[in-house]
């Protein structure tokens, strides 16, 4: 996946899904937001990162908001041309700060931009009336890994969130199979073959697409299959939401 391009290309199409769209429009995947928010909050994530990248630390300010008399598409357009640029002058591999201590480089902030864009054009979509644009297998397939193993296997525990129930959610994508450990003890998640998933106590399995976006909380768990313990995947499927958020 050259998540460059991915960035570059998801970052467009969300400025464009937007276009001519009234910024009151309700995102239905997510009640409470609406597409004007999220077009500002991914071009404030923009910033949030460039300046993450001039301090080598956590920014404690940043340009949230448009400047007076600029339009909101633009704040994001350019904040997304800006943060291409600083990316496309370095090697993924070179060292640079970032907030995982596991990916101390600019390919962290590649991939991360490049998810964090493509599921917020999907929200800014369906806030417009669209049909959520397709999602290649192979990014689809690297989001549901950066979830997994970023945010359920390191966020929760930056944000000291425990589950109750010491449980095992298997994730089957294709031919690619993850497992999940929640508990009191704290979560986790690694990549396994497929045979090592068979004493998972759930298992939770989709499409690409689809798997990408129930673990993100854009779909319901219909779209999804679903084998098991049910209690477990309830579980997994609160703490990614409070991983998320």
């Amino acid at each position: 996946m050259n998540a460059l391009e991915v960035l570059r290309r998801e970052a467009d199409l969300l400025v464009m899904s937007a276009l001519g769209q009234p910024p009151h429009k309700g995102v239905p995947a997510c009640p409470g937001l609406n597409l004007g928010e999220t077009v500002r909050h991914v071009g404030s994530g923009y910033h949030w990162t460039l300046e993450y990248l001039r301090l080598g630390e956590e920014p404690r300010d940043w340009q949230r908001y448009p400047a007076d008399g600029q339009d909101l598409l633009e704040f994001t357009r350019s904040a997304a041309e800006a943060v291409v640029e600083q990316l496309a002058a370095h090697d993924e591999d070179e060292p640079c700060a970032t907030w995982w201590p596991e990916q101390r480089n600019y390919g962290f902030w590649r991939r991360r931009l490049a998810h964090e864009t493509t599921v917020h054009r999907m929200d800014v979509q369906g806030a417009a009336g669209m049909d959520a644009g397709p999602v290649d297998d192979e990014v689809a397939l690297d989001g549901v890994d950066e979830v997994l193993t970023l945010w359920l296997g390191h966020k929760l525990d930056t944000l000291g969130v425990r589950g109750s129930r010491d449980e095992v959610v298997a994730v089957r994508v294709q031919d690619h199979m993850w497992l999940t450990r929640c508990g009191p003890q704290g979560a986790s998640a690694w990549r396994v073959e497929p045979e090592d998933a068979e004493h998972a106590d759930a298992l939770v399995t989709a499409d690409p697409m689809t798997m990408y976006r129930w673990l993100w909380g854009r779909l319901p768990d219909r779209m999804i299959e679903v084998y098991g313990d049910h209690d477990a995947i309830a579980q997994l499927w609160a703490l990614l939401r409070l991983a998320t958020k």
